[in-house]
């Protein structure tokens, strides 16, 4: 009888492993164990509490019979590491001490259940319904059901957090390959309205948020640039706290709320910081999600690669409007500059019993230099060079107003020294009062190679007489051009040049050229070294050495409009 008895409880001891082990399904083993356990002994009230590392207590997780407590109870043991201890623990028969785990019952025996590395948990059974207590081979029974049971929600877990795992990886997935599509839409798009409109519904779509904002800095200021949901705008010092916050992702509290009450009023949960280039330039805020779950690390870091993605792109249209103008403006420059080099003499006029070069190498495109040599009505012959404050276009159209005067005048008789009078006016009550130009013209008459001239604050031009190495400098007029209306009448000079004679006319940006270190300038007395070491030479290999010997001194590195016309009398 006994053996037939116990080849029974090895024949369930088998079929419960098969069953329990092969099952997955952590209620489907703990409902097992408890309705065989039950079955098999007539007990009435059982239930398995499963331990809570993280929290140091059990938490009845299958629970059968009256008095039990609830599933979700959680139950702490006065010496909990002696408990894990113990393989069997009966109540009041053991020298372990228990709290009243099942109601009213004083014969509650507690089974192990373990792994060989891991503590899980207790099965508690209540008395037999015969109120005998559990024999040495039920003992047995029991320790060996609860050791296959062991197994199973090992196994159980074990699946459960490989299937957390797999889902999490198809979430990953699933994220990875909308961020791809998502950037393959963002990088054929060039309109900022509709890069927002599609990063809103994918908010929308792929995070069920309904309320959400987006702030974007550009050029130093700060808006509203999309919403859902949102109720008002943001005040320019909510805008401001916001991007104050150090921290890349903020979760909302009441803190937080206090400071920024936009938050509360419109329910943000979390606010996350958008970088580019280190710098922080947008803001999303996110409302709650319309399943209502809670928002993971992993979904704040999905929803910081798409507001990146977004920000990206938004930042790539800017830059291809940037670039755009700047095409734009180099067309518009280039014509500029060929309009501005037609206004200078080309060729330069042939001039008998005289040897002429002139040049002008701009910084820019176009500059505020000039210079011109043109016959007049008389047959001698004129001579101007300008140098106009600023660069660019400006000083270019200054430029141009100049070269124009100076070509009305040209068949007019009237002295240098008067019609210096009146462009002086002209420019004066035409031009803004931080705009002004440096002049000197002169004009050479053939018949006794004299020159007479009038300086307008520009640099001296150098008159090298043949023989001689002490320069003398050409200064005799007046004020600059445009700075103040003429009060008092330009001064007009006139010398007579000999053969051999050199006037170097130049604009600062020769004698103002920088060494590369920034410490010292090319200067005066280099530029009349150079003509110096070069007058034997014609007026071209003169112009050429003081070119070459100024870029040698900067190391081709030019801030500003370099012009020379160099005259040498034959």
């Amino acid at each position: 009888m006994e053996d037939r008895h116990s080849r029974f409880e090895l024949k369930t001891l088998l079929e419960t492993s098969r069953l329990l082990i092969e099952s997955h399904d952590m209620d489907f083993v703990l409902n097992n164990l408890l309705l065989i356990t039950m079955g098999k002994l007539l007990i009435t009230k059982a239930m398995v509490l499963i331990y809570q590392p993280a929290e140091g207590n059990y938490v009845v997780t299958k629970s059968k019979g009256r008095n039990c407590p609830e599933e979700g109870t959680k139950i702490s043991f006065p010496e909990p590491e002696r408990v894990k201890e113990q393989s069997i623990i009966r109540q009041d028969l053991d020298d372990v001490a228990l709290p009243e785990i099942i109601e009213g019952e004083t014969q509650c025996t507690l089974f192990n259940l373990q792994t060989s590395n891991h503590h899980l948990g207790f099965l508690c059974l209540g008395a037999k319904g015969n109120k005998q207590p559990l024999s040495d081979h039920e003992q047995e029974f029991i320790e060996s059901l609860a050791i296959i049971s062991s197994v199973a929600i090992a196994n159980s877990r074990m699946f459960t957090e490989l299937r957390r795992i797999n889902r999490m990886l198809d979430r990953k997935v699933y994220e990875l390959n909308t961020l791809f599509d998502l950037s393959k839409d963002f990088n054929m798009m060039v309109d900022r309205d509709e890069i927002v409109r599609i990063f809103k519904f994918a908010m929308l779509g792929q995070m069920l948020i309904r309320k959400f904002f987006f702030i974007l800095e550009h050029e130093e200021e700060r808006s509203l640039a999309a919403s859902s949901g949102i109720k008002g705008q943001p005040s320019q010092e909510e805008i401001d706290t916001l991007f104050n916050f150090e921290e890349d992702l903020v979760e909302v509290d009441e803190s937080v709320e206090e400071d920024v009450p936009f938050l509360k009023k419109n329910e943000i949960k979390a606010v996350i910081g958008l970088n580019f280039q280190r710098d922080t330039i947008a803001l999303v805020g996110v409302g709650a999600r319309a399943n209502g779950e809670d928002y993971t690390r992993s979904d704040y870091n999905f929803l910081r690669s798409l507001g990146n993605l977004a920000l990206l792109s938004i930042q790539k249209s800017y830059l291809l409007e940037e670039r755009i103008e700047k095409e734009r403006m180099e067309e518009e420059l280039n014509i500029a500059k060929t309009i501005q080099r037609g206004l200078l003499p080309d060729p330069i006029p042939e001039i008998e019993g005289i040897d002429l070069s002139a040049t002008n190498v701009s910084s820019y495109q176009v500059g505020g230099d000039y210079f011109d040599v043109a016959q007049t009505p008389d047959g001698n012959y004129l001579f101007a060079i300008g140098d106009v404050t600023g660069k660019g276009v400006p000083a270019a159209l200054l430029m141009a107003n100049l070269q124009a005067m100076l070509h009305v005048l040209l068949p007019i008789e009237i002295t240098l020294a008067e019609a210096t009078d009146q462009i002086n006016d002209i420019m004066y009550e035409n031009t803004p009062s931080d705009k002004f130009i440096t002049f000197f013209w002169g004009k050479y008459y053939n018949e006794d190679k004299s020159f007479r001239f009038v300086n307008a604050g520009h640099n001296p031009p150098i008159w090298l007489r043949k023989g001689e190495n002490e320069s003398r400098e050409l200064e005799e007029g007046g004020l600059i051009l445009g700075a103040m209306p003429t009060t008092t009448p330009y001064h007009e000079e006139r010398i007579i040049l000999s053969e051999g004679d050199i006037l170097v006319f130049y604009t600062d940006g020769v004698t103002e050229a920088m060494n590369p270190e920034q410490t010292e300038e090319y200067g005066e007395e280099r530029l009349l070294e150079c003509v110096r070491k070069n007058r034997d030479g014609a007026a071209k290999e003169i112009q050429d050495a003081i070119i070459q010997e100024v870029n040698a001194f900067s190391e081709d590195t030019q801030y500003d409009d370099i012009t020379l016309v160099v005259l040498k009398v034959l």
